[in-house]
């Protein structure tokens, strides 16, 4: 049985669209949400809770599908308010990971998003005027030791001997 972003993909039916969100859980702060358009929608998100993404002028450019271990998504958000701005330097400064969720809702239907959610952790981010550039990335496998836990002399006494 075909999903309902299948058939999107496969045949976009007249008058329903892709709407592309974005999350900004930043710490402390309430939780900024973005969809792009001229029209706030009200979308139910996965753990039942139903919330307002304010519309926005939103570029996103999805992450490539590679084997580089770092893949990262950039957005653009023109026409940032002053709240978004401070609420953003906030998460930059964080010292804890602020994270972005990239969520699409079929226009058609949104009481779920129309498929899993992306969960990246901000990296980096400038400000230009009105204008919002962010980069986000996923868990970076390549700068990860192996094996994951190390054998010290604290947690492997016996290795003073070896």
């Amino acid at each position: 049985m075909p999903t309902a972003l299948n058939v999107v993909y496969a045949s976009a039916p007249t008058g329903v669209v892709l709407i592309p969100t974005l999350e900004i859980l930043v710490p402390g702060e309430d939780p900024i949400r973005v969809c792009n358009g001229f029209e706030d929608i009200e979308a139910t998100l996965e753990d039942d809770s139903t919330v307002t993404f304010t519309a926005g002028n939103l570029v996103i450019d999805l992450p490539e599908k590679n084997d580089t271990g770092k893949q990262s998504l950039k957005f653009g958000l023109w026409n940032a308010t002053g709240d978004a701005q401070a609420a953003v330097v906030a998460a930059l400064e964080a010292s804890t990971g602020t994270e972005i969720i990239y969520r699409e809702f079929d226009s058609s239907d949104l009481t779920a998003p129309a498929s899993q959610p992306l969960v990246f952790t901000l990296v980096s981010g400038s400000f230009e005027g009105i204008e919002v550039q962010l980069e986000a990335s996923y868990y970076d496998i390549l700068n990860t030791a192996w094996p994951r836990k190390r054998y010290t002399q604290i947690n492997a006494p016996g290795l003073a001997y070896l």
